[in-house]
């Protein structure tokens, strides 16, 4: 037996029906269905694929459906860099959350427009959909990848996902300016290292109360047109593969009728990992059965031929039918023809390029910059006095990488670091930068003029090269001068040019010149994605053997440096590489105690910039170091460095205010104890130095929230490859914690009024209505996130509390104003062991306020009392 035939026999009939009520919405189907009836199967099995080819017999152009926009556009120019999903939930502001959207679909749109004449099967970005966002649950602090998502909480991220959703697609579903694809369907969230291979098992219960929520919210209630299958098995069946996800929850249960679209491989681990098939026939097979329509595979960014073989295979092996491709194919067209891609409904504007980091997206990303940050704590040292003098420390004081996060593109608008954004804000002769000493963390670009070439002249000279590997031919040669990313001017190299002779040919290509050290002093030098050398004191320092690919970190060598001196360089690229090609420095402190305590002499504050950076958590890499492992954590402190570190700032005797830049929770406890004032900042994007300088100065006033909870340690946690919830999160967690969910301070002060509660029952629906007013007390404007909390009867599994409405409010100084929530059955209900969504009659409890119950948030409550059952769909 080739596969597991048994799952597909017992299917067949809804299999049937799913083909008939799966049909893609809008007239878009019928113009699908004519297209495709014209396609050979040779044709037809490579548009299965992430990178389709052009039909040209057919007019169609080429389309690559792997575009990345998760905060941020990616481009040929500097797209605007919006802080990282994690930050954004921090707002607890879901109309900011569209307005970002909003604006990264612009700028989607707009490269689209630049490039729609020269698509590419064979390159990432410049299409009309995105595989964003991902709305997996943060569950566990270790995972690399939390940072991506909007945290812990199911009703937190569904909220947040229908607002990114209506953002990116527009006002009309059926004709969305870009398709969003939610991310990873479903019950995904690490570790990184067995994503390929797991078989998460998982209860009812959990699945329908945790894990699902937020997916249904984006495909029910958004209409996102598209959704990812994850990389893992759940209960058995492969993601990709499953028909209880993808046939009865997705298409039966949610009667989704757009796209489904296979992580990056996904549909080749289901037989080269999970063994789920014997062979990548079976594998494919398995997948279109259930009803994945569009296979990412990574072989097509180095044009791997044949990749749509495994398809033809199947159909030869009878184990799908030409009708199934049909169907998967139907879909995907009728996608490219309501995006406007394809000629079919009516004509579509795009917008011009100069929408791409305009000065309106600018300005929306430092204000979703601010309202990401979360003041955590503050002993009234902050904000500090306009006539401070500041001494900052640490080894992201004046860092620009870190603001980026992951899945961002290395070509941002203007970035501020810390030290730049402060000095801007006080005066440079208030703010003093103190170099630290060498640290996992280094890592940040060259300016322009570090680079001259063989002629002496500006930038570098690239010699191309065919790809014979007995006697390669140079092509030809060109001048590359780097160009402006961020504050920095910084080399961005491209492998495979298309203005010399036999470009597509071009498999190597060798940069010569020479780097110039701006100042004299040591420096931690690194390149990624080439191979190459410097040459230092008559001996080549080699920084790469072999280039670094996708999310590797880069290998750093500290050297001695002279300011002016001329240092020979060569770097090679070869195509394929994946990791974008450049070359990174950073000055270090040879003795950085000492200079601490120089630096730090005649100030009045120390402002610590510390945290991790998305080259140690992130996605699926070889970092092996202590606290991080493939891409995940195994500690929740700060790295060792830092905390020594931290220990000598506080022997100084001077106020010192933390700021943390990380995608995920951090042990803060020793800040909290030593610290005057604790910043969290995230990864806070392009605005993110300029916002942390206006809270800290008092420019802004801080209200964001936390969208995790801040742990003790690990050693409180069950196992992270346990992905049970009873004692994970604020919902389940009963031990102390340094920082809760929800958590976050404000330079103003709040009064909440008694809350007033009524239940209304029609006999078919149940539903709330909450009613309470605040008043800003202080004397400063300022912002108030107000949550509301349930506590439901006690149940087998249920939940201590959860949150189920919130509002973001700006309100002026003494301003009272009234605030209501209407909560359906769906906000309700709960779920019991057996996986039944259900309002239950019994005694509720019920606050609001600025956070948690219990946790000392101001906060007002009250009871009320349900007396009838009320089941609801899944």
């Amino acid at each position: 037996m080739e596969l597991i035939r048994t799952a597909f026999l017992a299917c067949g009939a809804a299999l049937t029906a799913m083909a008939a009520w799966a049909t893609p919405p809008s007239d878009a189907a019928p113009r699908a269905r004519h297209i495709v009836s014209q396609l050979t199967m040779d044709e037809k099995v490579e548009q299965l694929l992430n990178g389709a080819p052009a039909i040209p017999r057919l007019g169609i152009p080429a389309y690559n459906w792997w575009t990345e926009s998760l905060h941020g556009a990616f481009g040929p120019g500097a797209t605007t860099n919006f802080p990282q999903p994690i930050g954004l939930a921090a707002s607890f502001d879901d109309q900011l959350m569209q307005d970002v959207a909003a604006s990264i679909s612009t700028e989607v749109r707009a490269v689209y427009a630049l490039g729609r004449h020269k698509p590419s099967p064979n390159r990432i970005g410049g299409a009309l959909n995105t595989w964003s966002p991902n709305i997996n649950i943060f569950r566990d602090p270790r995972w690399g990848r939390g940072q991506e998502t909007y945290g812990e909480d199911p009703f937190l991220t569904s909220t947040l996902a229908k607002a990114f959703v209506s953002g990116m697609q527009g006002p009309d579903a059926t004709r969305p300016q870009v398709i969003a694809s939610p991310k990873h369907f479903a019950v995904h969230s690490g570790p990184e290292s067995t994503r390929h291979t797991v078989d998460v098992w998982v209860s009812a219960q959990d699945l329908e109360d945790t894990y699902l929520p937020a997916f249904r919210a984006a495909i029910v209630d958004a209409q996102a047109g598209s959704i990812m299958c994850a990389y893992n098995r759940i209960n058995g069946e492969p993601a990709c593969a499953s028909q209880s996800l993808l046939v009865k929850t997705l298409r039966q249960d949610w009667q989704f009728g757009g796209y489904v679209v296979s992580d990056c491989d996904a549909v080749v681990d289901i037989s080269a990992n999970h063994k789920y098939a014997v062979d990548a026939a079976a594998g494919a097979a398995a997948a279109i059965k259930a009803g994945m329509d569009n296979e990412c595979n990574t072989a097509t960014l180095g044009h791997k031929p044949g990749l749509g073989e495994p398809y033809k295979q199947a159909l030869q092996r009878g184990l799908i039918r030409e009708a199934d491709i049909d169907v998967a194919l139907v879909r995907l067209f009728s996608a490219r023809v309501r995006n406007g891609d394809l000629s079919g409904m009516s004509e579509r504007s795009f917008p011009k390029a100069e929408v791409i980091n305009s000065p309106e997206h600018r300005a929306l990303a430092l204000r979703s910059a601010v309202e990401s940050l979360v003041l955590l704590k503050n002993d009234g040292a902050l904000p500090l006095k306009a006539s401070a003098r500041i001494a900052v420390v640490g080894p992201l004081a004046d860092a620009r990488r870190v603001m980026r996060g992951n899945y961002s593109s290395s070509q941002t608008g203007p970035t501020q670091t810390v030290f730049e954004g402060l000095a801007r804000q006080f005066g440079a002769t208030q703010v003093k930068l103190v170099p630290f000493g060498a640290s996992i963390t280094d890592g940040d670009p060259l300016p322009a003029r570090a680079f001259i070439g063989p002629d002496g002249g500006p930038g570098l000279q690239a010699s191309y090269f065919n790809m014979q590997p007995a006697s390669p031919t140079e092509l030809g040669k060109r001048r590359f001068e780097a160009r402006a990313v961020g504050s920095h001017t910084v080399l961005q190299i491209e492998s495979r040019p298309q203005d010399v002779d036999g470009a597509g040919d071009v498999v190597r290509t060798v940069w010569k010149g020479f780097f110039v050290a701006p100042e004299t002093g040591s420096y931690r030098l690194g390149i990624s994605g080439m191979k190459g050398q410097v040459r230092i004191a008559g001996r080549d320092v080699v920084l790469a053997k072999t280039p670094t690919r996708w999310a590797e970190p880069i290998a750093l060598v500290q050297v001695d440096l002279k300011q002016g001196n001329r240092y020979p360089l060569q770097f090679e690229t070869e195509s394929g590489a994946g990791a974008p090609p450049g070359m990174i420095c950073k000055r270090v402190s040879r003795q950085p105690l000492a200079d601490l305590r120089a630096g730090a002499r005649d100030t009045d504050a120390i402002v610590a910039v510390v945290g991790l950076t998305s080259d140690l958590e992130g996605e699926e890499m070889p970092v092996k170091i202590d606290g991080f492992s493939g891409g995940d954590r195994t500690k929740l402190d700060l790295p060792a460095d830092q905390r020594a570190y931290l220990h000598a700032v506080a022997k100084l005797g001077k106020p010192v205010v933390v700021v943390n830049f990380s995608g995920s929770a951090i042990d803060l406890s020793w800040a909290k104890d030593n610290a005057a004032a604790v910043l969290q900042a995230w990864y806070p994007g392009e605005g993110g130095g300029q916002a942390v300088a206006q809270v800290l100065a008092g420019a802004a006033n801080p209200a964001g929230r936390l969208p995790v909870t801040f742990y003790r340690g690990t050693a409180d946690l069950p196992p992270f490859d346990d992905y049970r919830m009873a004692g994970r999160t604020y919902r389940f967690f009963g031990k102390p914690v340094v920082y809760p969910f929800g958590h976050g301070l404000s330079y103003s002060s709040f009064r909440y009024e008694p809350v007033k509660v009524e239940v209304h029952d029609d006999g078919k629906d149940v539903a709330l209505v909450v009613r309470t007013a605040i008043t800003n007390t202080s004397a400063r404007d300022g912002d108030e996130v107000a949550q509301l909390y349930l506590t439901p009867p006690r149940f087998d599994g249920g939940p201590r509390l959860a949150l189920r409405g919130f509002q973001r409010l700006s309100l002026k100084a003494g301003e009272r104003r009234g605030v209501t929530w209407q909560l359906n059955a769906r906000d309700l209900s709960f779920v019991d062991r057996d996986g039944l969504r259900q309002v239950m009659p019994g005694n509720y409890s019920l606050s609001v306020g600025g956070g948690q119950p219990g946790t000392g948030a101001t906060v007002e409550s009250a009871t009320f009392s349900l007396t009838r059952w009320q089941p609801l769909p899944r």
